[in-house]
């Protein structure tokens, strides 16, 4: 055979140990990426239910924590509400502060020496304080004046209110080291007004201070619920 054949005869064989191999490195490769999506599909699987179980165990704590308030001032003589929902304590501002004011009036003291032991003692107890992310004092207020105006008022008796908790006069110490941890102040000025009976906008029911609470985690569990589609 001629050298040009024999050349021409060689350069075959060679591609045609090329091929059969390239295409076993494809094949390989090929599965690689399926037992990676794979392995990739069992972990996500396993993390949604971990969220599931998660958002239940959360879920479940706002809704006992929710009833135990209920429980404790759902006969108390303070005159408060309780929010079905979320379990913020909501109560007139009339009850702490003299109308356009923001310091809190002599009988607003003994109303929260009643009230403040009750909630703490409910909120940061009976097993409650490992998911109690944050305590927030929020003041509201009604229409009367501009949107930053009643900012700033709402915001000063949210920290009026704070301020008393966290002093010297505030009879119950012990409580105080806990709720330093965990306490801010908020205002909403008239962005959050209520209504009456009827429907209509409320200045009496708007006028209010809110003590809430946010569970650890509670932002995202709740974006996680969203797209779990719970």
């Amino acid at each position: 055979m001629s050298t040009k054949y024999r050349r021409l005869f060689k350069n075959d064989q060679d591609e045609g140990h090329f091929w059969p191999s390239f295409t076993d490195l494809l094949t390989v490769i090929l599965l690689c990426f399926i037992l990676i999506f794979i392995a990739m599909m069992i972990i996500k699987s396993l993390q949604i239910e971990e969220m599931k179980r998660t958002i239940d165990q959360i879920m479940g704590v706002r809704e006992q924590l929710v009833s135990d308030l209920k429980d404790e001032f759902s006969d108390s003589e303070l005159e408060i509400e309780v929010d079905d929902k979320t379990g913020a304590i909501i109560f007139n501002t009339e009850i702490l502060f003299e109308y356009d004011k923001a310091k809190l009036k002599p009988t607003s003291f003994q109303f929260l020496d009643a009230f403040v032991p009750k909630y703490l003692d409910t909120l940061l107890g009976s097993g409650y304080e490992e998911y109690i992310a944050e305590i927030i004092i929020e003041g509201h207020t009604d229409r009367d004046g501009t949107y930053l105006y009643n900012l700033e008022l709402a915001q000063e008796r949210a920290y009026s209110v704070a301020s008393y908790i966290l002093s010297d006069e505030f009879p119950y110490r012990h409580i105080q080291n806990n709720l330093e941890e965990k306490l801010t102040v908020n205002s909403k000025s008239f962005s959050d007004f209520r209504t009456d009976d009827q429907g209509e906008y409320s200045a009496e029911n708007s006028r209010r201070v809110e003590f809430k609470f946010r569970l650890k985690d509670e932002e995202i569990l709740n974006k996680t619920r969203e797209i779990l589609g719970r």
